[in-house]
């Protein structure tokens, strides 16, 4: 029961104030929020630009020269095709329920089978997503202007850092712009030195097939070296969450766009690892162009690549080397914005719900920028594979853990809500379905992949990875009866899945927000919007309580 509070109490009970970088929607892009839709002012085509903006990135040249050149054609192809089809497949329905409930990646998991804190580990992973990242990109950067300019990498990698932040406080409104009108350039960049080698140099592509590299067993496929460079590709698999930091902006799916918005989910969506197989692809071929001249170290660097594809396309050296330049340049704006701002969503996520504290996402933005400066620092970049292998276990069992609740849980078993519930108070605080899940699939892949299970199972283990996740987290959910997914009803009578977006008054900030964002409080005694319920730290949950929302309505 609620005990009944005195008139000075409930006088002295604080209002909640955000600071100026909270206040500004500009700035804070709704990062630990539902994406109103009076913010989706963009069109199917600006968001799905802007997402496609964000995989300008190079690091798929190294990642795919890096797999080529260890494993060979033969093994190198059928690695990145593998990756590939498991990227796509996982991507569509993360892709799907973002941008029909307006949500990030973290969002999405607490109501895909984490609950609300067990969600928490997760924000981690994907922070590390966008930081390593971030680091490699900019490692890749600073080549370019080390090669360029001569600068000390050190101080490249200061440089590459720094300039990324002023383009990442504005949010989406500065990098849907950024990313649109950059994208024709960057897209005719990108095909220029192919198109160059294919006419003046086409036999390379036939000699390509034959390429050897350092792989130890010739020019054979051999079937462990598929599963080791596959394994390297699909670290890439939580690109997916970038993306929905830009699809959770989609506008409303209506019989008049239909058409136009699944064009946009699933070219933006799962669609963006098309163009990373192809870029993979491009960056094993121009590692073989340059290996017999410049050697293994080298011809992974995509610095290198681009001088000598733009060198056939343009003799003269030094304009060939300006446009590399430039191109290697542009490409890492383009993808370096996005990961910093994914990071620092991530991070705001993160320390919220730890510390119920939010200074703005902005704030966070400084701290991604500043890990991944630090990566570079140490020289991430010259442990590529390793790094990439290792991470991209624990990814794919969280991301395969979401995907088996988003299309087994929920539409098959009905045991996981239809729609995403993510507000913390109708979560319970840990989801065994999903977060357990992962939690066993992530550490008997790390176990595989550090050999304790043999050759093959070391090879694979990122497909084991998702294998178990996939298969734990619908018997996990038959087991608890899909008990741990809501803790209580919505008493307002407005979920996500009923489309009702009136603004409503939060009576602890006094904002108006869009009623899929909020719920009624007992401890207020009124509505809440999601953001305060999550920094409240006095109420104890006491909303979980049996009783306590009906007395505190009645009241």
């Amino acid at each position: 029961m609620i005990e009944s509070m005195t008139p000075e109490q409930e006088s002295n009970k604080p209002k909640r104030q955000f600071n100026n970088l909270v206040n500004n929607p500009v700035m804070e892009d709704y990062s630990l929020r539902y994406a109103p839709q009076s913010f989706r002012k963009w069109s199917e085509y600006a968001v799905a630009t802007s997402a496609l903006g964000g995989i300008a990135y190079l690091a798929d040249f190294a990642i795919g020269a890096s797999i080529f050149v260890t494993y060979g054609f033969a093994s190198g192809v059928w690695a990145v095709i593998l990756a590939a089809v498991v990227i796509f497949l996982t991507g569509i329905p993360i892709a799907y329920y973002s941008a029909k409930y307006n949500i990030d990646m973290d969002l999405l998991t607490r109501g895909a089978g984490f609950g609300y804190l067990g969600s928490t580990i997760t924000s981690i992973i994907y922070a590390s997503f966008t930081f390593i990242f971030f680091a490699l990109e900019g490692s890749i950067m600073a080549q370019g202007i080390n090669v360029y300019f001569g600068l000390p990498l050190p101080w490249a990698y200061l440089i590459c850092s720094l300039l990324i932040i002023p383009l990442v406080v504005f949010g989406m409104t500065l990098l849907s712009k950024l990313q649109v009108w950059t994208q024709p350039i960057w897209l005719v960049l990108l095909v220029a030195p192919f198109l160059a080698i294919l006419f003046k140099d086409p036999g390379a592509y036939g000699a390509w097939t034959h390429f050897t590299g350092n792989a130890k067993g010739g020019a054979s496929v051999n079937f462990l070296s598929i599963g080791l460079g596959a394994g390297v590709a699909l670290s890439l698999i939580a690109q997916i969450g970038e993306q929905v930091d830009y699809l959770r902006f989609m506008p409303e799916k209506t019989e008049k766009n239909s058409g136009k918005w699944w064009t946009a989910v699933i070219s933006a969506g799962p669609g963006w690892v098309i163009l990373g197989a192809l870029k993979q692809l491009g960056g094993g071929f121009l590692a073989f162009y340059i290996f017999g001249a410049l050697g293994a170290t080298l011809a992974v660097e995509p610095i290198q690549q681009l001088i000598k594809g733009f060198g056939v396309l343009i003799p003269a050296p030094f304009i060939a080397l300006t446009i590399a330049t430039v191109f290697v340049f542009l490409s890492q704006v383009k993808i370096n914005v996005t990961n910093a701002y994914s990071g620092s969503l991530s991070w705001s996520n993160f320390f919220s719900r730890m510390l119920h504290w939010h200074p703005g996402r902005v704030v966070w933005l400084f701290l991604n920028v500043g890990i991944s400066l630090l990566l570079m620092e140490f020289g991430v970049f010259g442990f590529l594979n390793t790094v990439l292998g290792f991470y991209s276990n624990v990814a794919i069992a969280w991301i395969g853990a979401v995907v088996a609740d988003l299309v087994i849980n929920k539409p098959l078993l009905k045991l996981s809500p239809s729609y995403i519930e993510f507000k913390r108070a109708h979560l319970y605080t840990i989801n065994p379905v999903g977060f357990g899940s992962m939690f066993i699939a992530s550490v008997l892949s790390i176990i595989a992949f550090f050999g304790v299970l043999g050759s093959t199972a070391q090879a694979f283990s990122p497909f084991l990875a998702i294998v178990l996740a996939f298969v734990l987290s619908p018997i996990i959910a038959i087991l608890t009866k899909g008990k741990y997914y809501v803790a209580r009803p919505d008493a307002l009578g407005h979920s996500a899945e009923e489309g009702d977006t009136h603004a409503l008054n939060c009576v602890t900030c006094t904002d108006d927000y869009e009623t899929p964002d909020m719920t009624y409080c007992p401890y207020h005694e009124g509505d809440i919007c999601s953001l305060c319920c999550t920094l409240e730290k006095n109420c104890h949950d006491m909303c979980k309580k049996p009783g306590v929302i009906e007395v505190s309505m009645r009241k």
